[in-house]
C-alpha cells in the first residue's frame, strides 16, 4: 500500500487539503493515488468518457458534476474503460450507477452516492481546468491519495521514503 492518508496528515499537514467527508468508496481499489485530471460537467458525462477512453497512465480523474444526485456520471461501461486505459481512480462530485459491477473493477471510485439514471449526451462540459468542492481545490497535475479513512490532495507527489 505504501501509505495512510492519516500518517499522510500527521507527517505533512502543512502540504495537503483534505476533502469533507462528503463521499462513498465503490471499486476493489480501495487505496489509490494518482496525478489529478479534471473534467468539470453536469448531469452529461461526454468529457468523462473523453477522458477515460485516453491512457490514464496512472492518473485520478476528478470530475466536478456541481454535487448532482439526478443522473449517474459513471456507470459499469466507463469503469471498464478506466482500468483499461490505465487510469487509478475517480473521485465524483455527484453520482454513479453500476455499483455492483463497479465494485467487481480494479479501480478506485468515491461519488456522492448512486443513481440508476444515465446522463444525457449533449458534448458539454471542460477538461483539465480548476475545480472546487468538498473544502478544496482541485489542480490538473496536483496529487491526490485516497484509502478508508479520506482523500487528501497535494500540490506535488510526497516523498513516502521512509514512513
Amino acid at each position: 500500500m505504501g501509505y495512510h492518508t492519516a500518517d499522510l496528515c500527521d507527517d505533512h499537514e502543512a502540504d495537503l487539503h483534505v476533502l469533507e467527508p462528503l463521499f462513498t468508496a465503490y471499486g476493489r481499489a480501495t487505496v489509490f493515488d494518482g496525478p489529478i485530471a479534471t473534467v468539470k460537467c453536469y448531469e452529461d458525462n461526454s468529457k468523462v468518457r473523453e477522458a477515460l477512453s485516453e491512457p490514464g497512465e496512472g492518473r485520478v480523474l476528478v470530475v466536478d458534476g456541481g454535487g448532482s444526485k439526478r443522473r449517474a456520471l459513471l456507470g459499469d461501461m466507463l469503469g471498464e474503460l478506466a482500468v483499461k486505459n490505465g487510469w487509478k481512480g475517480l473521485v465524483i462530485n455527484g453520482c454513479i450507477r453500476d455499483s455492483a459491477a463497479i465494485d467487481e473493477l480494479e479501480l478506485g471510485v468515491r461519488a456522492l452516492g448512486t443513481i440508476p439514471l444515465k446522463t444525457h449526451k449533449r458534448g458539454d462540459g471542460q477538461r483539465e481546468v480548476s475545480l472546487s468542492f468538498a473544502g478544496v481545490t482541485f489542480r490538473p497535475g496536483e496529487h491526490l491519495y485516497a484509502d478508508a479513512d479520506g482523500v487528501v490532495v497535494a500540490a506535488r507527489t510526497l516523498d513516502l521514503a521512509g514512513e
